[in-house]
């Protein structure tokens, strides 16, 4: 072999290696930005002031009270961890009008809202639930956020504040849903984690996650749940909550739910590098899982055909409840489905994500991933 030829040789294994190198470098760089997100949440602790919530005058149960003692939990649990930052709409007992606490969260850009409220009937009703932005479901639901959305009589000016909301018109709820639907499977989601959490740790009754107009929620420009925490008016829960065992347990378990939903996000966003990245020649099979691509979800149904979806081809439309979901691709190949996404994203939709089926079951992604091995 000639000199010549071995200088050519080095020249090219030197170009791998430092190509290799590179590739490592902006990899890793990747990842930990991923993983140093700095998450911005906003904790609302329900009505104060002169809007004392729920009252249970025998018991001397005040819903702003209580509910002001489990956010200030939550927040000190929160503001423990690395990377997140806390903001509250109100840290003592004042009123807050429910326009101000959107744009406190807007202003600072926050990456989640968490309104935290307490429940209150007639009866010995009991049980934790999770509320997040949408159409009402019944009228049962209608019933309970036309309640918490009176708060806005209270306030000054709210005729102008809130371009003539009527917090007893079925087509004014109607409408503010939907101008936030781009935030309401991200919302679904943290209300089903965080309800989730609630569930397991204060082993109250599963009320579930529910749909419903707030206009706290309508008011924000992130993921928005609002909280249920528990029944005030029930003998038992009341004087759980407001105990400081139970007000401690439960921020406790809300925190849990919270810092899991961003445990996930982190995950998905460490995962864009990995399905940016070009297909392996080995495929990843995982049986027993679906993987698609969703692209758009909203309440307007749309025909599947391409020029609906700027080209793209098999489409599948999936109603859930008020909206409709639209998925690019179906397969339990990994790999295939890394392209389908990296595909959506050069044809404009940025927010589209990877999700994954165990039968009709949605699992996360990386509790798929985990089977295949």
């Amino acid at each position: 072999m000639t000199l010549y030829m071995l200088n050519k040789i080095n020249i090219k294994l030197k170009a791998i290696l430092v190509f290799i190198i590179f590739s490592i470098f902006v990899l890793n760089t990747n990842t930990l930005r991923a993983q140093s997100k700095n998450y911005i949440i906003v904790l609302d602790a329900g009505h104060g002031g002169h809007d004392p919530g729920k009252v249970v005058n025998g018991e001397n149960y005040y819903e702003k009270d209580i509910a002001l003692k489990i956010t200030l939990e939550v927040g000190k649990i929160l503001e423990n961890q690395k990377n997140v930052k806390v903001i509250y709409t109100r840290k003592k007992d004042v009123f807050v009008n429910l326009y101000e606490r959107g744009r406190i969260a807007n202003r600072a850009d926050a990456d989640l809202f968490v309104s935290i409220h307490c429940n209150a009937h007639n009866s010995q009703a009991s049980g934790t639930e999770t509320w997040a932005l949408g159409l009402h479901a019944n009228k049962q639901n209608l019933e309970v956020a036309k309640k918490e959305n009176e708060v806005i009589l209270l306030e000054e000016n709210y005729e102008e504040n809130y371009k003539g909301f009527d917090p007893n018109s079925p087509e004014s709820i109607i409408g503010m849903t939907l101008l936030q639907e781009e935030y309401m499977d991200q919302s679904l989601a943290l209300a089903n984690i965080v309800q989730s959490s609630m569930v397991k740790g204060v082993k109250f009754k599963n009320r579930g996650v529910k749909q419903a107009a707030f206009i706290v929620l309508h008011q924000t420009y992130m993921p928005s749940i609002l909280i249920e925490t528990g029944f005030i008016t029930n003998k038992k829960e009341g004087a759980y909550l407001n105990s400081s065992k139970g007000q401690t347990k439960y921020a406790a378990s809300v925190s849990k739910g919270i810092l899991e939903y961003i445990k996930q996000e982190n995950y998905n966003s460490v995962d864009e590098k990995i399905i940016s990245r070009p297909s392996s020649s080995n495929s990843t099979i995982v049986e027993g899982v679906t993987f698609k691509v969703q692209i758009a979800s909203g309440t307007k149904k749309l025909e599947t055909k391409a020029y609906n979806f700027k080209g793209l081809k098999n489409i599948e439309r999936v109603k859930i409840g008020e909206s409709y979901k639209y998925y690019l691709g179906k397969t339990s190949d990994f790999d295939k489905i890394k392209s389908q996404h990296l595909l959506a994203k050069q044809k404009g939709y940025k927010s589209a994500f990877v999700v994954a089926f165990r039968g009709k079951k949605k699992i996360s992604v990386k509790e798929a991933l985990k089977s295949s091995k």
